[in-house]
């Protein structure tokens, strides 16, 4: 129907509706006008646009069928990463110790600090590959102790493909809760990514999109990281033992019941 067709409907509606208005009886109640009429074919004005800048909030994406649910849907959950490349080896700024050794003692204690409800996962990279150490658990103390103490320092440094992993297992948590709990990834190492492995694309992703805290500990490499980005990411320089030993402790802070500044005094 063209648009002078619908027009002149309109128009013959109006006129309808003023001489009934003012021909009908002054002592009779005067019935409400028609609705106008309606044109299916009618031109229909455009939805308004999304806001330009918003970011959709999709913690966690949902894939496949369902999960079964935690049985404690409020659980903290703690991924960390562990570096094994080669330069784990070398004792810079780690005293008599390498830095992987010094890595390896601040992480056992940093294990039994953490609350005994608290699920923790270790992902790691040596010359034995990139893998999953340690499934996300409570209870598995012993067993993060015993992958942790595994690690070797021959390997390269595929921060991206690690930290992937660790990203995976905690929304796979995450799916299992229902996004309630808590979520915090942990990486420590000493030094920038292989090529074509910088990590700043995935946690820049999951920084947008998810409640999950990034926690990068530099050891012995100072500030200059993809992963030191202030006002996102908390960033760690730890340039001794005992700033390592503090820089675990401040994950270890965000618990009610744990004295940090103890953690993080040396032995």
């Amino acid at each position: 129907m063209s648009q002078k067709r619908s027009g002149r409907s309109l128009l013959l509606w109006l006129a309808a509706a003023g001489v009934a208005w003012v021909w009908w009886p002054k002592d009779t109640p005067r019935p409400s006008p028609p609705p106008p009429p309606v044109h299916l074919d009618a031109p229909v004005p455009p939805a308004p646009a999304r806001r330009a800048g918003w970011v959709k909030y999709e913690w966690p994406r949902q894939t496949g069928a369902a999960p079964a649910l935690a049985a404690n849907l409020a659980a903290r959950n703690v991924y960390v990463v562990l570096v094994g490349s080669g330069s784990m080896g070398e004792k810079g700024c780690s005293g008599n110790l390498t830095k992987m050794e010094a890595a390896k003692q601040a992480l056992a204690e940093f294990a039994k600090a953490l609350p005994a409800d608290a699920q923790l996962g270790l992902a790691a990279f040596d010359g034995a590959g990139i893998s999953e150490r340690v499934p996300l658990a409570a209870g598995n103390r012993d067993a993060f102790l015993a992958a942790v103490m595994a690690v070797k320092d021959n390997g390269g440094t595929p921060l991206k493909a690690a930290i992937t992993i660790g990203v995976d297992k905690l929304e796979e948590a995450a799916r299992r809760q229902l996004g309630y709990g808590e979520y915090t990834l942990v990486v420590v190492t000493d030094g920038v990514a292989d090529s074509g492995q910088d990590p700043a694309g995935v946690v820049g992703d999951l920084l947008e999109r998810s409640p999950v805290a990034v926690h990068t500990i530099g050891f012995c490499i100072g500030t200059n990281h993809s992963l030191n980005q202030p006002g996102r990411t908390l960033y760690k320089s730890a340039q001794s033992v005992s700033e390592l030993r503090a820089g675990l402790g401040a994950v270890l802070a965000e618990a009610e019941s744990f004295d940090a500044a103890k953690f993080a005094a040396p032995k």
